[in-house]
């Protein structure tokens, strides 16, 4: 009578990988706007299990069944960029060493704030005093390296002075993004994406836009120091954080979600 009840180790170890798939796809989704469409997938996923496998009904079955037989290149299709961020987000050597640290004493988070977060927040302070604009992005799981190629390449420690100094208004390279990858400046003068949105408010300007810009199609965070307002903001994630204090720009680049 309970026979549905007999599972195996097996059994949940599967049900643990589909789970986890889910939510690696419903995260990359969530962010990248196609949360409704995902939805919309699990919903049509679940029919068909209803229809053919629970209540057995040959016509309707076999006709859902032509649908997911195809389903799979559609999918591919339709969600190309999608699929690539969830295998480098799988894959990225970050999450490899996050996992590591489990199994390794000391603080390498605190070393990592010391190394390039502090320098990072007392330059936009200090710049945000000033009101120097600025734009810096600092890479996630996604490789900004095409990116780094559309400005000055090069490598230096995050030191905050060379940042002021590089976003100083007679500098060559104030105008552009600056990239810091590994705990490393890698370059500066870059080029980023501009964002469309009609709904964007219109109050913030083009470096905004460029910082949301690379926020929707990478997990880059994104600093910008408004020259007009003297303010800080920050975009990650296809959304943009407004007026931010220093406290408060280090949690979020502390954080790792």
């Amino acid at each position: 009578m309970l026979a549905w009840l007999d599972i195996s180790i097996k059994d949940i170890i599967d049900i643990l990988l589909l789970a986890v798939f889910l939510y690696y796809a419903f995260t990359t989704m969530r962010y990248s706007g196609s949360r409704s469409l995902f939805m919309g997938i699990i919903a049509f996923l679940g029919i068909w299990l209803l229809i053919s496998q629970v209540l057995q009904m040959r016509l309707m079955g076999a006709l859902l069944d032509k649908f997911i037989n195809i389903g799979f290149i559609i999918l591919v299709i339709i969600f190309q960029d999608e699929i690539k961020k969830i295998l480098v987000t799988i894959g990225s050597a970050q999450r490899w060493r996050k996992i590591r640290s489990f199994f390794r004493e000391g603080s390498a988070k605190e070393q990592e704030e010391e190394d390039y977060i502090a320098p990072v927040v007392l330059a936009c302070m200090n710049m945000a005093r000033k009101k120097t604009g600025a734009l810096i992005a600092i890479q996630g799981t996604s490789d900004l390296t095409p990116y780094q190629h559309a400005g000055e390449r090069f490598l230096a420690a995050v030191n905050a002075r060379l940042i002021e100094t590089i976003f100083f208004k007679n500098s060559p390279l104030h105008d552009g993004a600056m990239i810091i990858a590994g705990g490393k400046i890698c370059a500066a003068g870059c080029i980023l994406p501009v964002a469309s949105d009609t709904d964007l408010n219109k109050d913030l300007g083009l470096r905004h836009r460029s910082a949301l810009g690379l926020s929707q199609k990478t997990d880059a965070k994104v600093i910008i120091i408004s020259e007009e307002r003297g303010t800080i903001s920050l975009a990650y994630r296809s959304e943009i954080i407004v007026d931010i204090t220093p406290d408060e720009l280090r949690a979020l680049l502390s954080s790792e979600e």
